[in-house]
């Protein structure tokens, strides 16, 4: 990186595959965004947004030919043409927004970067066990990438370890952003049995469904935020979600770009160090008028004994937060949906395979034809 001296004003730009006002994953990069921003002077910022995948080589270079010392590519599709892009412009860096451990390392101004969720979504399937009413949950999954099927399988396991009655059914949206499709998902979902349903999708439009469905009849499909805080979308049905804070990585990265520094690595943010959220809102675990009856639902712990289902999710968290905590939610035995033994009693799952290589599903979960 010659071309970037130690203490230089830099110049950002950020790829988007969503609108930034799509209240979810485009929404929360783009916050971030603004956030560093506003606090250094020596950085200036400039984005694109609906870039659709097979195009983003051309908003790459349109970026850097206008000035752009570094590129960030938010979505996972980009990841091939971001490191093709690192070879063409050998003198400014780019990170990619999920990465893939087949291109890591091969380009040296080329990086990785993500906050993951799939600890907030075993917190998230603990409250989903306990307010279930049918038994039944519903999962609406953009795709079946490792990072989805992870997510909703920490979900399930969460639900199981509270109510070992449960089932849940996933549907997949065929696409990151595709609000008509996830309605019809959610409302297929409900039709089913399903009272709560989680999903994995870049726009609220699951959480409007539901929160209409409980304006309709009166019956509640618990639900939960992801990435972006959408509770004003469900203010009666949004009991907790999934939030994450990109500033976090936009910090770290652009402050090492600005002393002439990539880190050509792929990058894991978690809740140890606030990268990701449990909430229904920043700073708002759960929905205060789901506290209650959290409460009221009781589990018996091996090891902390009968304690209440709130109570059992604030204490996961603060595990979860705690750096010397080594409790994991894939710790067998786990079973997949074929009856096979995936984690014998005590495993603890290979981090490789949790990251890239998750394409089974828990026993009780009815997969996606």
């Amino acid at each position: 990186m010659e071309e970037l001296k130690k203490g230089m004003s830099l110049k950002a730009g950020f790829v988007y595959v969503g609108p930034i006002e799509d209240f979810g994953w485009t929404m929360a990069h783009d916050r971030g965004r603004m956030k560093v921003a506003e606090k250094y002077d020596w950085l200036e910022t400039v984005y694109a947004e609906i870039v659709p995948e097979p195009e983003v080589s051309d908003y790459i270079d349109e970026m850097f030919e206008k000035g752009c010392d570094v590129v960030f590519t938010c979505s996972f599709g980009y990841g091939w043409d971001t490191v093709k892009a690192g070879e063409r412009w050998p003198d400014k860096i780019l990170y990619h927004c999920s990465g893939d451990p087949t291109v890591h390392g091969s380009a040296p101004n080329v990086g990785f970067y993500f906050s993951d969720f799939y600890q907030l979504y075993y917190l998230n399937g603990l409250a989903a066990g306990a307010l279930t009413k049918t038994n039944k949950l519903g999962y609406v999954a953009a795709y079946t990438t490792s990072e989805v099927v992870r997510h909703l399988d920490a979900f399930f396991l969460g639900a199981k370890e509270v109510n070992p009655d449960v089932e849940m059914k996933v549907l997949v949206t065929g696409s990151w952003v595709d609000p008509a499709t996830d309605t019809l998902n959610a409302e297929a979902l409900i039709a089913w049995g399903a009272d709560v349903i989680g999903f994995t999708a870049d726009a609220p439009a699951v959480i409007s469904k539901c929160q209409d469905h409980y304006e309709e009849t009166g019956e509640k499909i618990y639900t939960f935020s992801h990435y972006s805080c959408m509770k004003e979308f469900g203010p009666d049905v949004v009991v907790s979600g999934q939030l994450v804070n990109w500033e976090k990585w936009y910090e770290y990265l652009l402050l090492k770009a600005q002393q002439g520094e990539a880190e050509n690595w792929q990058h894991w943010g978690l809740a140890t160090g606030g990268y990701v959220e449990l909430g229904s809102d920043f700073g708002e675990p759960i929905n205060p008028i789901f506290t209650e009856d959290l409460k009221a639902v009781t589990v018996t712990d091996p090891v902390l004994g009968t304690i209440g289902v709130y109570d059992l999710i604030m204490y996961r968290y603060e595990q979860f937060k705690d750096e010397r905590s080594t409790f994991e939610p894939f710790t067998g035995p786990i079973r997949d949906t074929e009856g096979n033994l995936r984690l014998k009693s005590g495993e603890v799952i290979d981090g490789y395979q949790l990251w890239w290589e998750m394409d089974w599903y828990p026993e009780g979960t009815i997969p996606p034809e």
